[in-house]
């Protein structure tokens, strides 16, 4: 199998919380991607990365907080997320790398 390096560019990591866990028993999955990344570029990633077959790809982008960091105000960046559904009988297992 041939992995393109820029797939590894289009997704960032993978985002374990208790609804993205939640969500894979619906055989969807939650990966932090580029900001830049599209819909069709982000399918392709996780098609050839983890040799499965990707139905729907929905993408967010998350504003950042303002946080305080070390007793001084601070700014969490924008984080764009890919809700990935995948077909019936693929499945990802996202605690191992790729």
């Amino acid at each position: 199998m041939n992995k393109d390096t820029r797939h590894y560019d289009t997704i960032v990591a993978p985002l374990i919380t208790e609804k993205a866990t939640m969500a894979s028993d619906h055989n969807q999955y939650v990966f932090h991607v580029r900001p830049e990344a599209t819909k069709p570029q982000i399918k392709a990633a996780i098609e050839k990365l983890f040799d499965v077959k990707v139905t729907a790809v929905n993408t967010l982008i998350r504003k950042g907080k303002a946080k305080m960091f070390r007793g001084r105000p601070g700014r969490q960046q924008d984080m764009k997320k890919a809700v990935v559904t995948l077909a019936d009988g693929h499945r990802i297992d996202v605690t191992t790398g790729v």
